[in-house]
Parts: structure tokens; C-alpha cells; sequence
């Protein structure tokens, strides 16, 4: 779980829902899902799945907002997860650091 105090507010658990991804996710998996989440929300072809003209614009503004909500959130996950390799990353190097009497 996702410690309170971290650096990162609520918005990753929101992040990781729009993906539909646990907290333990790849770099990889999370770029699959971030493709898909374009694809389906992409603003033109959103708006297409309509034939009723009227509503053409408003479902290309919803197609628009979704996607900056996805890219917002694919970099918020993007930057966690750098986070979490750094500090893993210290964490292995201080662990292998040798004492000094």
C-alpha cells in the first residue's frame, strides 16, 4: 500500500484505477495500458462512435479531457515508479556499503 505521507498525494490511486494496475506494475505494462486508454479516448475518433452530429462536439471535448486525465496520470505513474527504482536503488547501495568499526 501506498504509505499516507508519501510524496505523492491520493491522485496515484486514482492513476492506478484509470489503468486498471495494482501498485506493483512494469514499465512496460503500465505503456501498454497507457497506449490502449489513447487509443479508446482519443478525441476524433471518440467523437466518431456517434452518428447523431449534435453530440459530435461534446463527445470530442469528453474524448479531449480524458485524454489530458490519462497523460496527466501516466506521468504521475511514470514518476512513481522512477521513484520507487531510486530508492530501491539507494537501498541496495547502502546495504552493501561496508561498516566501519
Amino acid at each position: 500500500m501506498i504509505p499516507p505521507n508519501s510524496s505523492y498525494p491520493i491522485a496515484v490511486e486514482h492513476a492506478l484505477q484509470l489503468f486498471n494496475l495494482t501498485e506493483h506494475f512494469s514499465r512496460e505494462v503500465l505503456m501498454q495500458r497507457y497506449d490502449e486508454a489513447r487509443r479508446i479516448w482519443h478525441p476524433p475518433r471518440y467523437a466518431g462512435l456517434t452518428n447523431n452530429p449534435g453530440k459530435y462536439m461534446e463527445m470530442y471535448k469528453k474524448g479531449e479531457a480524458k485524454t489530458k486525465e490519462i497523460q496527466a496520470a501516466y506521468q504521475l505513474l511514470l514518476n512513481y515508479l522512477l521513484t520507487q527504482e531510486n530508492s530501491s536503488a539507494q537501498a541496495c547501495t547502502l546495504e552493501q556499503t561496508p561498516k566501519h568499526p
